[in-house]
């Protein structure tokens, strides 16, 4: 009996970064420049990257341009077959998904040959996904719709100011349903996380307040 070593193991680390365009929310893909296209990722290398986190947000950049916001753990995808055939003699990959956002998703660009401009697409609409990119991409989505209902994790979606129905747009395209205005006007206002700024925003219709968040730190607040 020949004896086995252990497989190798490599760590994956994959983001699936979600903006509002309009009233729907949409997920960035990558292109490794060989018609592979999933969710921004790369490998965690312990020399280069001190915390998951980091390394993650460096291969976001490095394949995007984005400098996320807001990021956040959702689970740790590694069954066998995800990744690898059982012929395949490379080390099995376990991708660590997370959740991130941006309040600026024109800001999309790629520094290097090696990948294609990535482009967003709606969560309904998904081009087929390398691996189980589109499964993490679910997760993520479900994560953020909870988080909507609880904490204020609305602020890292939103420029610095805003007005009431940029916000009121972005819960209802979120969370995919009509809201009642008048009530989610004053559910929201009670919580006492926004503040009323002295300047409006001038257009072609009458002028709208503009507000700020008092924190844009994570806070645990029944908001629905």
């Amino acid at each position: 009996m020949t004896d086995v070593g252990p497989t190798a193991i490599e760590i994956g680390l994959t983001a699936a970064i979600v903006a509002v365009d309009g009233d729907e929310p949409m997920t960035l893909t990558a292109g490794d420049g060989a018609g592979l296209t999933g969710l921004p990722s790369g490998p965690f290398d312990p020399l280069a990257h001190h915390t998951f986190e980091i390394g993650l947000r460096s291969w976001v950049r490095q394949q995007t341009g984005l400098a996320v916001g807001y990021v956040e753990q959702l689970y740790t995808f590694g069954d066998r077959g995800r990744h690898a055939e059982r012929s395949d003699r490379g080390p099995h990959v376990v991708s660590v998904g997370y959740l991130a956002l941006t309040d600026d998703p024109k800001a999309v660009f790629t520094r290097s040959h090696r990948y294609s401009i990535g482009r967003w697409f709606e969560v309904d609409s998904l081009p087929l996904l390398a691996y189980d990119h589109a499964l993490i991409a679910e997760y993520a989505l479900r994560r953020l719709k909870a988080k909507f209902e609880y904490t204020n994790i609305a602020c890292h979606m939103l420029p610095e100011t805003f007005t009431f129905a940029q916000l009121e747009d972005l819960y209802g395209a979120v969370m995919e349903r009509t809201l009642d205005r008048r009530n989610f006007r004053r559910r929201i206002l009670g919580t006492g996380l926004l503040r009323r700024l002295a300047v409006e925003r001038r257009g072609a219709h009458r002028p709208a307040a503009l507000y700020q968040f008092n924190r844009r730190s994570l806070q645990v607040i029944e908001m629905l």
